[in-house]
């Protein structure tokens, strides 16, 4: 068994391959959208235990993003919360048993070598790198809607050559956002499931579950850093960049 940095494609639909992360992206988002359907459907004035759950959570998360973004929390809390439960379900789905150890087995260089039915979104780069960038537009998006189109262009273009090369270095600067984001993510599950695998493959039963426990944990703490970097982020970018002059 080894893992493999790339999704390993199940089946073909013409050229588009169907890969095992795609299957856990899709399975994560009907989950999302199911347990939404539920507790819309299910609001009560006198909440049951999954309402008071929902509701402790939405509030803390929204007195985080209050306490940073202020007024601006309206429209950033959404992608706040959003990318924290997609990206803690995604993590967290790979500790499910079953979850990269049950596939098919192909031939690679002339050794067998498993291919797993459903893996884990996050432990592919092209998942989390796809994150990012969503991150970074989301942000420059909701910059320009809020700041305006001239105020946003001041934060990296002027025609004093101090503020320009500084300009400049925020221009690098949201690049290496991009990497910074995607790789900690992808290098943190991505190790996780090595060393799962690992320990799996050599010790049984429970010896494998105070790692278990720890990627619980990792998976919770690297959700809670991304969504929370990308709602620091867009507080920044949409506050009017005059403001930050005074």
């Amino acid at each position: 068994m080894e893992s493999s940095f790339a999704a390993e494609p199940i089946f073909h639909i013409g050229s588009f391959p169907f890969t095992n992360t795609l299957v856990d992206t899709l399975l994560v988002d009907l989950l999302l959208v199911g347990l939404m359907y539920v507790v819309s459907k299910n609001i009560k004035t006198i909440p049951g235990l999954l309402q008071n759950l929902v509701e402790m959570i939405v509030e803390t998360f929204y007195s985080v993003t209050e306490s940073i973004a202020e007024e601006r929390t309206p429209k950033i809390f959404p992608y706040f919360m959003g990318f924290f439960l997609f990206i803690l379900l995604i993590n967290w789905s790979g500790l499910i048993p079953g979850v990269g150890t049950i596939g098919f087995f192909e031939e690679h260089h002339g050794e067998k070598v498993l291919v797993p039915l459903i893996r884990s979104a996050t432990s592919d780069i092209n998942m989390t790198l796809a994150l990012a960038l969503i991150s970074a537009v989301a942000t420059h998006t909701l910059s320009i809607k809020t700041t305006g189109i001239k105020d946003y262009l001041s934060r990296y273009f002027s025609f004093n050559p101090i503020n320009l090369f500084i300009g400049i270095l925020e221009i690098v600067s949201e690049i290496t956002k991009v990497i910074s984001l995607s790789f900690r993510l992808f290098g943190n599950v991505f190790a996780g499931e090595v060393v799962l695998l690992t320990v799996s493959s050599i010790f049984a039963f429970f010896f494998p579950l105070p790692f278990m426990f720890l990627e619980i944990i990792v998976g919770l703490v690297q959700a809670l850093v991304f969504s929370m970097l990308t709602m620091a982020f867009m507080a920044i970018l949409t506050t009017p960049h005059h403001a930050g002059k005074h």
